[in-house]
């Protein structure tokens, strides 16, 4: 069976077809009110960009997705968790500041910002989910415990996944630093010429994994177990992961993840997909590079694996900027994510999700 799909182009010509406008009719048309209901605490997931990123879903957006939140009688509240690696965002207080920096303030949104797995990512809950890789996973606590949730995601190229969409935005952007680590399954590796030798990393590693030889941290990989506490701690960013290793395990991880966040919360989670500034690289980057493709529109949905593929066959069939990092794949029907990231071929984590239930590859397009 199609999962149904909703989309609406940024063309128009008079008030009734303003964005805003859009947004809320979309809201309506893919059954968001029927999600919502009367004294619900619903999270609006979504990400409120590294400090120096510019390229987040607009806070005057998420306003009309608040409001309509507002209007089922539930109490909404945007939410994300901390980091694992160190930036503007690795702890509640930075993150809040950052999100009032990009706009996501009250007076704009009209909804509080509350970091859900807490000051230091320390507030998780466990879920049972029984995958292939992970038996349990760890969700913030404040999503876990939300009624409702709506998942709104600024949909681009990521250098790990291929893309990021709504299931990206469900297992990395529902986790504590902690199931992050989980996902990423990688082990770390010294960047010499960043490296002090002050051995903070040394003293924390919990396996003795890690020495100093003249004066620079050195990795055994063979001892290492990943937990990515010497990345916490270097101070001056000397320690890294091989991120394009073993992506396909990657992905699977992370669909996993996905199906935890969500798990709590059957029939009561809706996304919607923002088509817009379509960059090459994740918003987690203290900058937004230039779009790989022209603005197309947003989507909504109840299945976040359908619009996640809609989305995917939206930006395909785009003609691709020669002006941007898209080295490849410029023409219509070609894939723009292999043209920025030619390792990694992001179909991967929408089979997969397809295979553990979390949603359908086959869609019905409905545009509004």
């Amino acid at each position: 069976m199609k999962s149904p799909v909703y989309f609406s182009g940024l063309r128009a010509h008079s008030d009734q077809e303003s964005t805003t406008i859009k947004v809320q009719r979309l809201f309506d048309r893919a059954g968001f009110p029927d999600i919502v209901a009367l004294h619900d605490r619903t999270a609006l997931k979504l990400h409120f960009g590294e400090r120096g990123n510019d390229g987040f879903i607009s806070p005057v957006y998420v306003r009309q997705v608040v409001d309509k939140v507002k209007a089922c009688g539930a109490l909404p509240f945007l939410t994300d968790t901390n980091t694992l690696y160190a930036g503007s965002r690795s702890n509640a207080i930075d993150h809040i500041m950052t999100a009032i920096l990009h706009g996501f303030d009250y007076s704009v949104t009209g909804a509080p910002v509350i970091i859900a797995d807490g000051l230091f990512g320390m507030n998780v809950r466990k879920v049972r989910i029984d995958k292939k890789h992970f038996r349990t996973v760890m969700i913030a606590g404040d999503i876990a415990l939300a009624d409702s949730m709506i998942v709104l995601t600024h949909f681009k190229g990521h250098i790990v996944s291929g893309f990021g969409g709504a299931i990206k935005n469900l297992a990395m952007g529902c986790a504590p630093p902690a199931g992050k680590r989980e996902q990423h399954n990688a082990r770390p590796f010294t960047i010499a010429e960043n490296c002090i030798g002050c051995a903070r990393c040394v003293k924390v590693c919990p396996k003795s994994a890690i020495s100093l030889m003249k004066k620079k941290s050195i990795i055994n990989r063979d001892l290492c177990i990943g937990c990515f506490e010497c990345m916490h701690t270097c101070p001056s960013h000397a320690i890294d992961i091989d991120w394009e290793t073993e992506i396909p395990d990657f992905m699977e991880r992370m669909v996993e993840y996905a199906c935890g966040a969500i798990k709590t919360k059957k029939g009561r989670v809706g996304y919607m997909n923002f088509l817009i500034r379509i960059t090459p690289d994740c918003d987690c980057f203290p900058f937004s590079d230039a779009p790989i493709v022209p603005d197309i529109g947003i989507l909504a949905s109840q299945d976040p694996v359908a619009i996640d593929i809609a989305s995917y066959d939206l930006v395909n069939q785009q003609q691709g900027f020669f002006d941007s990092l898209l080295a490849t794949h410029h023409r219509k029907g070609e894939d723009k994510f292999r043209g920025v990231h030619a390792q990694t071929d992001g179909k991967r984590q929408l089979e997969y999700a397809e295979e553990i239930g979390l949603g359908s590859r086959s869609y019905s397009f409905i545009q509004i």
